[in-house]
């Protein structure tokens, strides 16, 4: 008996690459579809992808092209062509906005361009593009089934731009160009006022502010001192036991010295 199976499983096999054979040479659209829509079925994406490749112009803006563009949207999903199937997904909902499949459609393409956001240290091109897909899915149906998943890739998304933004303003402070670290953690700040990084961002605009002070010309240490201090008011207000507490204790200490020195 089981040799029976193994045998039909065998012919079964052979039987399907000859027809898929069959499908890539043959002109026959009607014949390529069954074919192709029988492969996606049976989760052969990468092979239903090569004739979807081949029936697409013949199929494309045609009413009966939704089923062959949603099975080809999907199979490159499927398979984590994540560029080609964010592309797809745009033309399917572009060609068939009508579609019941248009909802789904939509998330699933914006979620390929999730897929694609690298990770928050390089260039975040791909990420605003993703946000901004996103958030169209979300402005769209804002009662879907995939309301709650799109809200945490939302999340996500904007919390590595924050951080690459966040990042770029430490980096300032890390090559001691102090006057641009601090427009760059008071620009984060102002962008970002919920952020978890924000008791960071405010001990370091502080640090920023010290250190551009005591290493300024004499015209302008007053008034620069005079903002290291306000920043040192703004930490501790913010969160009175920082964990940076100490440091800015002893930065206080040192600015409250330098202005006697003015007083006098």
């Amino acid at each position: 008996m089981k040799k029976i199976i193994s045998v039909l499983l065998v012919v079964l096999f052979f039987s399907s690459c000859s027809e898929y054979q069959d499908a890539l040479k043959k002109e026959d659209v009607a014949f390529k579809f069954d074919v192709g829509s029988k492969l996606y079925e049976a989760g052969k994406y990468s092979k239903a992808i090569r004739l979807f490749e081949q029936l697409a112009p013949s199929y494309r803006g045609k009413p009966q092209g939704e089923k062959l563009f949603y099975m080809y949207s999907q199979s490159l999903y499927k398979t984590k062509q994540y560029y080609l199937a964010g592309y797809q997904f745009d033309s399917f909902n572009s060609g068939y906005p009508r579609s019941e499949k248009a909802e789904e459609c939509l998330f699933l393409g914006a979620k390929s361009y999730a897929m694609l956001s690298p990770v928050y240290s390089i260039d975040q091109t791909d990420t605003y593009k993703a946000i901004e897909k996103v958030q169209g899915f979300i402005d769209r149906y804002p009662n879907s089934q995939y309301i709650v998943e799109a809200n945490e890739i939302s999340k996500k998304l904007n919390e590595k731009i924050e951080r690459k933004v966040y990042e770029n303003a430490f980096q300032y402070y890390k090559i001691s160009n102090y006057k641009s670290a601090l427009i760059a953690f008071d620009n984060f700040i102002a962008d970002y006022p919920g952020t978890s990084y924000k008791e960071k961002a405010l001990y370091y605009k502080l640090d920023s502010a010290y250190l551009l002070a005591i290493n300024s010309i004499y015209i302008k240490m007053q008034d620069r001192l005079i903002t290291a201090k306000t920043c040192y008011n703004n930490l501790v207000k913010f969160k009175p036991n920082t964990e940076f507490k100490s440091q800015a204790d002893e930065r206080l200490a040192k600015i409250d010295e330098e202005l006697q020195k003015f007083n006098k």
